[in-house]
């Protein structure tokens, strides 16, 4: 197998000397992992450097096997580090963080798939740095509102849940015990619990889905109401994981984004590097400025 060849327009920006490194150091020290990091995600000197940063917490053993993530999958046996919610919120005390992206690996072997590990960590996030911005991206929970209630309890500006990408691909591209259905009742019952939370979901893009079917995901989107909308192009980790079938041209992104707006979404970020966390404090304080 081998790598389709990238286009000009998949450039990053490199990382200075000082403020990336500084930081880095700070993650490592407190033996956290970020999604950043685990997903290879392109944006992290640029996000890390603009005061925000995404953290992977509980672990970095996925009890699922989504065939576009690299993230490693297993079983990991309900162990949790309780001290984690702590660590945490220092870690963000002395990375000077204005905002936080909280997201996890898929835990299905906790009996709440660990939703009140999650409200904790926002919790002591909260207590100690009281003028920083949470955002948390969850998992699906096995579609248990419970564990919904439990997330929405310690308050988050902003939940996102990812649908990914099209209805047809899904069964091709996500774990056998995500569904398309599922992550949009999800959505839905975010709103039921708490209607004025701020809800977000991203798509990627790239995978063989078809305009026509974008599209209708982005009105399945609207039709639970869902607030922001990222969009992005899916690349390829590792040669286990599924092949880059189009690169999208820039162009096509921002005539996405066009479209998207005349769906009702609040705000929509789209663009090849774009992805669920990217440039998320930015993102919200312009949604928050439309709704004022």
């Amino acid at each position: 197998m081998t790598y389709k060849k990238k286009p000009h327009w998949i450039r990053t920006k490199l990382p200075s000397q000082n403020t990336f490194h500084e930081l880095k150091g700070i993650i490592h020290s407190g033996g956290h992992h970020t999604v950043c990091e685990e997903a290879f995600c392109p944006n992290h000197a640029e996000c890390w450097e603009s005061g925000t940063a995404t953290f992977l917490l509980m672990g970095n053993i996925c009890t699922r096997a989504c065939k576009f993530c690299d993230v490693k999958t297993g079983n990991p046996h309900k162990v949790l580090n309780n001290e984690e919610p702590e660590i945490l919120a220092q870690s963000v005390r002395k990375m000077k963080l204005n905002y936080v992206v909280l997201t996890s690996v898929d835990r299905d072997d906790l009996d709440d798939g660990g939703a009140d590990h999650l409200s904790r960590c926002i919790k002591q996030i909260r207590k100690e740095n009281p003028a920083v911005k949470v955002e948390i991206l969850i998992p699906d929970f096995q579609g248990r509102v419970s564990s919904l209630k439990t997330i929405l309890l310690a308050k988050p500006d902003v939940i996102g849940h990812n649908i990914e990408t099209v209805e047809r691909l899904t069964p091709n591209v996500r774990d056998k015990r995500a569904s398309y259905h599922q992550s949009l009742v999800v959505l839905q019952n975010i709103k039921k619990i708490f209607s004025k939370v701020i809800t977000k979901s991203s798509i990627m893009l790239g995978l063989g889905e078809t305009s026509a079917e974008v599209l209708k995901a982005f009105a399945d989107l609207r039709s639970v109401d869902v607030d922001i909308l990222t969009i992005g192009q899916y690349l390829q980790p590792s040669k286990k994981n599924l092949e880059v079938v189009e690169y999208i041209h820039p162009e096509q992104f921002e005539q996405l984004k066009r479209q998207a707006l005349t769906k009702g979404f609040k705000y929509v970020a789209s663009g090849p590097l774009v992805r669920s966390s990217y440039r998320a404090g930015e993102i919200f304080l312009k949604e928050i400025d439309r709704s004022s």
